[in-house]
């Protein structure tokens, strides 16, 4: 048996080591996300959107109105941040890291900018699915500015510049990016049922995933 101070002494030792490794873990993992520019997320949550079906990095950059090399880029460095991964040469996304990067991570480091009223297209609680669970108060909803928009409220920068344009060619992309935008910028309730939603969606596709593979 150990004197209650040596047992006392290991027990300090060993807290004192999980605690390392743990930062250790994040500073790693926060480091990996620094890498990441927005249209990395808006390259993933279009693999989301598209499931198990067959895509190219030609069709994505018509879908997302970027050019070939910068999906390219984004899947390297979706891949370098530990948020996709090369599985038989195809980029998959990596449904627990990405999980944890939505929920916890994209609203201190892709932060959005608001701004005056303007024309534009919903977002947020103001966009489905969110907005048929969340009454709207009486402030203007947030909008990502678009001069064809039917929608007046105040100005919400999308993620990425590109997005309200691949947002209205594939309606389950404009739900993904409208729960990563209450995230990123809603109340407490709102990111709450955002997450929910939103861990819903990625828990389908790793099923879906499984399923098939």
């Amino acid at each position: 048996m150990f004197p209650l101070s040596t047992k006392n002494s290991i027990i300090s030792t060993l807290t004192l080591g999980y605690l390392m490794i743990f930062f250790i873990r994040k500073s790693r993992t926060e480091n990996a996300w620094m890498v990441l520019k927005p249209q990395d997320v808006l390259f993933l949550l279009k693999l989301i959107s598209v499931g198990k079906k067959p895509w190219s990095f030609n069709k994505l950059s018509v879908d997302l109105n970027m050019s070939p090399s910068e999906v390219h880029a984004a899947a390297k460095r979706a891949v370098a941040a530990r948020l996709a991964i090369k599985d038989d040469g195809k980029i998959l996304p990596s449904i627990r890291n990405l999980e944890d990067f939505l929920l916890h991570g994209i609203q201190y480091v892709f932060v959005p900018e608001r701004g005056a009223l303007s024309r534009g297209m919903p977002t947020a609680y103001a966009a489905a699915p969110l907005d048929s669970s969340i009454v709207a108060d009486n402030e203007p909803p947030p909008v990502w500015p678009d001069p064809e928009g039917e929608v007046r409220g105040e100005s919400f920068s999308p993620l990425y510049k590109s997005a309200p344009k691949a947002a209205k060619k594939d309606p389950k992309l404009y739900q993904l990016l409208a729960l990563v935008d209450a995230i990123r910028g809603g109340r407490a309730r709102e990111r709450n049922i955002a997450a929910k939603e939103l861990k819903k969606r990625l828990e389908d596709y790793g099923q879906d995933a499984e399923s098939k593979s």
